[in-house]
């Protein structure tokens, strides 16, 4: 049964289809568009159940936000992306850092949490540095790269990789399966590249259950929760979560921002005569990409948002892109301003799943675009960019470019 409408989706039709679903809407339409009549004309939408089950649609900053910070009533148990039905539940579901809710998740996020903190962070600055300048220098070296694959992928890829304990000798290897995984041209290719993911995990987790080192792995392989081991499927999964949470949201903010400040020269000049803005820039370029196109919560009773009732059970997904260009937070929204003060945005969540590695992202981006400033005299695109055909990325899936030394 379809929920009860309110009172100004009966009144205002849209003057176009809105399927937020639909991947070809992100490959190559304008979702803004269509996110922006949302906010301003039904904020609180019902997508009715046809491939996926029905779920409802928040677009503005106030609901997107006010759903993060209460996992009592919102639950990330029951999965936290938009999935056929058929494919039953997701197998992470309070198992994993992303899929549970407290206590479970404090518990997990625990376990790791410090190699996360400012602290641990800046520990590994010279290595992030390192890691930048070395892929940025290869890049320019080339001259014609694609940006994508050859710079933005690989620097949180190689950064998490170090802090998982994955021998660098095995990094090339583990780019190329996750390049495939998750940005694959078919759906076969992807699920048999995470599945050597997946194994190649299992097979590092049990060397360090027997030999811990230093690293992630050896934290996972050996911790104890409520004074029980964690199963080898709860190590395994938590290993992919840190794996795909330290790379695809990175990989696509870094691309996107780039692919900005191209799109927005003048912001490009402001950047390189007033370096000091590198670390406001690096927060608009979180809020311009959104690179989590969606985020889905689950009800856990009844509970009421603007005048729309939402039932125990039913799905409730935050569009994070829109909340981001919220014009009733964000001055401008549309506009592209490294300078930007203050902003609030939601990037990396918030409440308690605000993202475990944000400090990473925003050290890795940084350096990223340090490096970048300090190397590259031009940036140019060197062809057409593709964007991503997905309802679960927002982002860059190609970027050809050429770079011009310094």
């Amino acid at each position: 049964m379809k929920p009860s409408s309110n009172s100004s989706s009966q009144q205002i039709d849209p003057p176009f289809e809105i399927n937020l679903v639909d991947p070809e809407l992100y490959s190559d339409g304008d979702p803004h568009e269509v996110w922006r009549w949302l906010r301003a004309n039904d904020p609180v939408r019902w997508h009715p159940p046809g491939d996926l089950p029905g779920f409802w649609i928040l677009t503005t900053y106030d609901d997107v936000l006010a759903v993060y910070r209460d996992p009592v009533a919102f639950s990330s148990e029951k999965g936290i992306l938009l999935r056929p039905a058929e494919y039953g539940p997701d197998p992470g579901g309070g198992r994993t850092l992303a899929l549970t809710d407290p206590p479970r998740h404090r518990q997990l996020r625990g376990l790791v949490h410090d190699q996360f903190v400012l602290r641990s962070v800046r520990s590994l600055e010279a290595e992030i540095r390192g890691i930048a300048r070395e892929v940025v220098l290869q890049a320019v070296e080339r001259e014609r790269c694609d940006f994508v694959t050859d710079v933005a992928a690989r620097i949180p890829l190689y950064v998490i990789c170090n802090m998982m304990g994955v021998p660098r000798s095995d990094w090339e290897s583990v780019l190329e399966l996750t390049t495939l995984a998750f940005g694959g041209s078919d759906p076969e290719t992807r699920t048999l590249a995470h599945m050597d993911i997946l194994q190649y995990f299992t097979e590092l987790a049990a060397e360090r259950g027997k030999r811990p080192a230093d690293d992630l792995v050896s934290i996972l392989a050996t911790a104890e929760v409520d004074g029980r081991k964690l199963t080898p499927d709860e190590v395994l999964l938590n290993c992919d979560n840190l794996l795909v949470g330290g790379t695809e949201n990175t990989r696509i903010a870094a691309a996107g921002g780039v692919e900005a400040l191209l799109q927005h020269p003048d912001q490009w000049h402001r950047l390189s005569e007033n370096p000091e803005l590198v670390p406001s820039a690096v927060e608009e370029v979180l809020r311009w990409t959104s690179t989590a196109t969606h985020i889905m919560r689950t009800a856990t009773g009844p509970a009421v948002i603007r005048d729309r009732h939402i039932q125990a059970g039913e799905r409730v997904t935050l569009w994070n892109p829109s909340a981001n260009r919220d014009e009733n937070v964000f001055p401008d929204s549309d506009r592209f301003d490294v300078g930007r003060q203050p902003n609030r945005h939601l990037a990396l969540g918030s409440g308690e799943h605000f993202c475990l590695g944000g400090t990473l992202a925003r050290a890795e981006l940084r350096f990223l675009y340090e490096e970048l400033l300090t190397t590259t005299r031009h940036i140019e695109l060197d062809g057409v960019p593709t964007r991503l055909s997905s309802i679960v990325v927002n982002g860059l899936e190609r970027m050809p470019v050429r770079m011009v030394p310094r």
